[in-house]
């Protein structure tokens, strides 16, 4: 599990593919000081799995399903990434709740200054499956950066971001047209599953959970 608190921009030095399979190799410095065989970390919000390293890299497998529903796909020699360890059970929680599985990936429509901080609005490419979970003052995670949804209508919304978040991530580097992977909240999505959950009773037939939007609110949830 992550936090969505980035500890280093590392650079994708290049990997090695064979269709929908590559390995992934990425330079890194800070985040190496423990890093052990086996180990969880983010890159661009996406967990990977070590599997080699040295002072100043480290390899990662990407499996077809995580090529096809991230970014990494595209990602270019030089290119800056996000990168976090796996959180440490007694660390402190700043971000929220974040899995590293993405759920889809996302457009920079916009990008301009208010004040102190940078604007961004995006879309989710596969808005059907995301809008629903994208709130205003919620949560979602911007390859691998824990963030503040400020507005969301129709398949877009927008984050406001900081100066020292720019200055410490790879987003400093993204402008209008650029891929990034999103994580929605997974209170929301597990909430979602619930309220739609059909069982299989002896019969044959299926109902519903018994929690449902009436028993909610019957029971002061909202």
């Amino acid at each position: 599990m992550f936090t969505g608190l980035i500890e280093e921009v590392g650079r994708f030095r290049g990997a090695s593919r064979a269709g929908e399979a590559m390995v992934l190799t990425i330079d890194a410095t800070r985040i190496l000081g423990d890093v052990a065989i086996g180990d969880s970390i983010a890159v661009n919000g996406v967990c990977l799995t070590v599997t080699s390293f040295t002072r100043g890299s480290f390899q990662a497998d990407v499996m077809p399903q995580t090529y096809r529903h991230s970014n990494l796909k595209d990602l270019k020699p030089g290119s800056k990434v996000n990168l976090e360890r796996a959180m440490a059970a007694g660390g402190r929680f700043g971000g929220h709740i974040v899995q590293g599985h993405i759920d889809g990936i996302g457009v920079i429509v916009s990008r301009k200054v208010d004040a102190n901080a940078v604007i961004f609005k995006l879309r989710a490419e596969e808005s059907s499956e995301l809008a629903k979970y994208v709130i205003p003052k919620g949560s979602i995670t911007i390859d691998g950066i824990s963030l503040t949804v400020t507005e969301a209508e129709s398949g877009s919304f927008g984050v406001s971001i900081i100066p020292h978040t720019l200055a410490e991530t790879a987003l400093q580097d993204k402008q209008p047209g650029d891929t990034v992977n999103l994580e929605a909240d997974i209170i929301g999505k597990y909430v979602d599953h619930l309220l739609h959950y059909r069982t299989s009773e002896p019969t044959g037939k299926s109902s519903r959970s018994g929690i449902s939007a009436s028993f909610l609110a019957d029971n002061g949830f909202f």
